[in-house]
């Protein structure tokens, strides 16, 4: 094994565990770094305020930047809440002959409101920390506060860079997480070269203390594993909106990240290997080829927070129903199968990520006869409405058309079932997808009772 980068964070603490150097060296450790720290300040808070904040003297943070420099081997350091022109005049000649990439998050105010940065550090700031950065990542309300500029739209966040760039960083990364759009734009900026978006789909979730100590933490580590700056903001912006899909409420403000997300996802991929081929048993067991019918089902399961083909396990062959009423299963579970359910599976979490399996089975007459009959709300993909250049598999349409069709949905986040009705060459297949394997099977005993009553 080879030698394990370090990261070292100089940040002031959070007594809440969701911010400062607490979600840096969760962070740092959860990518694969070493974290080491130097704290600025200890705060009372949680996670609704900050009731107080006590700065050890200037020159012991200094020591303990100089201690730390003197026997680790640092690979990339960031800076969090500097609190006082004292510790950043102190630590700022340290920085400067340390001769590895800093990321600079120039925290000026706590998610709760509470003050972070004296005024009287604002200018040292400039002076003295904005020079020695690779990257400075500023949110918006900070780029406005460092410029005495106001930003609107796109053009005034590249004029605002363009002034952050003057005042000595390599590099500025203005976070749009402030922003009121649908998406979240990070725009990066480097002297000379055209701005660079950095998009993700906005999480809706008031658990957001810590974003900013957490992003740049993110991006320090992807440095020192010896990443790009774009390489490393892209993956530390990945991290992040997984953390924040899996945030939790801890008091009675708002939450941080979920830093152990990746953990919590990877650590879930064998017992999900399981569920699939539990769910297939069962389906052997049972007798269910009047559900399946003659063309090949299959049955999807997912890791918790998936949002690719990789996160969610299919059979490489698929479930065959013989003319003897036997259930056959073709090949092994495996994640990233190109297989119709699980498209289908990934199309509906986007709007209810609490379902986490489903399974393929014939849309014949007697089926969707019965339909009606369920306690369940269905949908139908249009068919009629797909675009001329998606092809005519099952697979591309209903990606298409269970997300097309959610999005028109009264109750999107309720649906249980969705139809596709086929075409030329094309037959139809209905999808049934649960939270689980015990749902799941209870609603596809109630479809076989059902349909068995039709026949």
């Amino acid at each position: 094994m080879g030698r394990t980068p370090c990261v070292l964070t100089v940040a002031g603490s959070d007594s809440g565990g969701g911010a400062g150097i607490q979600a840096d060296l969760k962070t740092i450790s959860m990518l694969g770094c070493y974290g080491a720290s130097v704290l600025t300040a200890l705060t009372a808070q949680n996670t609704a305020a900050v009731t107080d904040i006590h700065a050890p003297p200037p020159v012991f943070v200094a020591e303990q930047l100089r201690t730390v420099l003197s026997d680790i081997s640092v690979d990339a350091v960031k800076t969090g809440m500097l609190f006082s022109e004292g510790i950043i005049s102190e630590i700022a000649p340290l920085l400067s002959r340390a001769g590895m990439p800093l990321v600079v998050d120039p925290v000026c105010v706590a998610t709760s409101g509470a003050k972070l940065l004296k005024d009287d550090a604002v200018d040292a700031m400039v002076r003295k920390i904005f020079p020695l950065a690779d990257i400075l990542t500023p949110n918006i309300p900070e780029a406005e506060l460092f410029t005495g500029l106001t930003i609107n739209d796109r053009d005034d966040v590249f004029q605002v860079a363009e002034v952050l760039l003057k005042m000595g960083p390599k590099s500025v990364l203005i976070k749009g997480g402030h922003s009121k759009s649908w998406a979240i734009t990070d725009w990066f900026v480097e002297s000379g070269k055209e701005p660079i978006p950095f998009i993700q789909q906005r999480v809706d979730t008031p658990n957001t203390h810590g974003t900013g100590c957490t992003l740049s933490a993110a991006i320090a580590t992807g440095l020192a594993q010896g990443k790009s700056r774009a390489a490393a903001i892209q993956r530390a912006q990945r991290y992040l909106h997984l953390a924040l899909r899996a945030a939790y409420r801890l008091g009675e403000g708002g939450g941080p990240p979920n830093h152990i997300a990746p953990w919590i996802k990877e650590t879930a991929r064998s017992t999900v290997l399981k569920e699939v081929e539990q769910i297939a048993r069962w389906i052997q067991e049972t007798q269910l080829e009047r559900l399946l019918g003659a063309e090949k089902s299959n049955i999807a399961a997912s890791i918790p927070y998936a949002d690719v083909l990789s996160d969610v396990a299919s059979f490489s062959g698929g479930l065959i129903s013989s003319h003897t009423g036997q259930v056959f299963v073709a090949g092994a579970p495996e994640f990233g199968v190109e297989q119709a359910v699980s498209k289908a599976l990934l199309a509906v979490r986007r709007f209810n990520d609490q379902l986490a399996c489903g399974v393929s089975v014939s849309g014949n007459t007697p089926l969707k006869r019965v339909l009606h009959d369920l306690d369940t709300e269905v949908m139908w993909i249009e068919r009629k409405l797909k675009p001329d250049y998606l092809s005519n598999d099952h697979g591309a349409c209903v990606e298409w058309g269970a997300y097309e069709g959610l999005k028109k949905h009264a109750s999107p986040d309720e649906v249980r079932i969705i139809v596709d009705p086929g075409d030329m060459g094309c037959e139809s297949r209905v999808y049934i997808l649960e939270k689980d394997g015990a749902r799941l099977q209870r609603l596809l005993l109630k479809l076989a009772e059902l349909v068995s009553k039709q026949q």
